[in-house]
């Protein structure tokens, strides 16, 4: 009976320890990642010439080539409406016109996401290599420690399983042009490298006078994270943070 007990205390005390060790990337995860953190960053930075509030007029147009239906349009009219911007459907009336793509919209990770502005992200299941750890130097050959070990880290696993750290990124691409000021003059020059089969190459080169808007353009990446994140709430968050990330610039 003293056997079975300092057998059954032992395996006890494995499963607690291989449930702590193989747990604590879960565990960091679930203390770390319980509230929703979104984080929108910007490739470069627009500089727009301030206008009379009568010359506040924007023409818009986003579009969404990714394979997630977002409700954007309506959180952008808002957001302008509320910096004092009036929004046209006819471009000639307009000061500033906005053109947008949506790319991409889905799961990602920090890595991902930083591929376009910044930095890595990793998750390791370290739980049963601590656990086997454990166990040799508790004694690899004693049967109960062994299957107390491997309880342990099947109990750590499914920690990691139930505990996810989820990101989604939403990256969208910005045109943006204004109205030269008076006495302005902006000339455009275009070149273009056109392929015509696997040995050919057609270069055009297009020199115009006088054109009509100041364009630049930029890149806005928005991301949200969370423990067990669903997409359906992550949605709405990166709406509205591209929304204010837009008009911020103006």
């Amino acid at each position: 009976m003293k056997k079975i007990s300092s057998v059954f205390t032992l395996t006890a005390g494995m499963i607690v320890l291989g449930f702590m060790m193989s747990g604590c990337s879960a565990m960091d995860t679930a203390i770390k990642k319980r509230d929703l953190d979104v984080q929108t960053k910007m490739s470069e930075t627009v500089f727009l010439e301030p206008v009379a509030p009568d010359k506040r007029v924007v023409y818009f147009d986003i579009r969404n080539t990714s394979d997630k239906e977002m409700n954007v349009k309506e959180n952008i009219i808002s957001a302008f409406k509320s910096r004092g911007y009036k929004i046209t459907d006819n471009p000639n009336e307009a000061t500033y016109m906005l053109q947008g793509n949506i790319l991409k919209v889905g799961k990602s990770n920090l890595k991902e996401a930083q591929s376009h502005l910044g930095s890595g992200f990793e998750s390791g299941l370290t739980g049963a290599a601590l656990a086997g750890g454990a166990s040799y130097a508790l004694g690899g050959s004693n049967r109960g420690t062994a299957g107390a070990a491997l309880a342990g880290a099947a109990i750590g696993f499914v920690g990691d399983a139930l505990v996810t750290d989820v990101m989604y990124v939403m990256v969208t691409d910005l045109q943006i042009r204004e109205r030269p000021l008076e006495g302005e003059v902006v000339t455009q020059t275009q070149k273009a490298y056109l392929e015509q089969g696997s040995s050919t190459t057609t270069k055009q080169d297009i020199k115009g006078g006088k054109v009509e808007w100041k364009t630049y353009r930029t890149r806005i990446v928005s991301t949200a994270n969370k423990m067990n994140l669903e997409f359906e709430e992550a949605k709405p968050v990166l709406e509205s943070a591209l929304a204010k990330s837009i008009s911020g610039i103006f």
